[in-house]
């Protein structure tokens, strides 16, 4: 079970746990201070939607497994599955969790999503 959010225009009849498209940034484009972070184990990862008003906030991991590699595609994941398009694991939401007046917004091509991802690592 994931969430997506991509820098493609489109999508596609199977991409049912797309919530934003035409993002301005993709994996590959986050800071190397940022993926350092988050490819500790033991890092909290938030991600925070919103969009017209409605918030949504998800929590997640980092992992040593996390590559950053891929230029388009952001995937969070309730499992601890890593690819090139995983930004954090373990997550406690996917896309069919999200709150649906959320979900409701999204659908309209109007609307903007703003993503927010913030890291805490543990102090050793």
């Amino acid at each position: 079970m994931t969430f997506e959010v991509t820098k493609d225009s489109h999508l596609s009849k199977r991409g049912d746990c797309i919530i934003g498209v035409n993002a301005n940034k993709g994996p590959t484009d986050f800071s190397s201070e940022f993926k350092k972070a988050c490819k500790r184990d033991g890092a909290r990862i938030t991600v925070r939607l919103e969009a017209t008003g409605v918030v949504e906030i998800i929590h997640g991991s980092g992992s040593r497994n996390l590559s950053f590699a891929h230029p388009n595609e952001m995937v969070g994941r309730k499992s601890s599955f890593a690819s090139d398009r995983t930004i954090l694991v373990r997550a406690d939401k996917a896309a069919i969790d999200l709150n649906r007046r959320l979900i409701e917004k999204l659908r309209s091509p109007e609307t903007t999503l703003t993503v927010q991802i913030l890291v805490q690592v543990p102090v050793i």
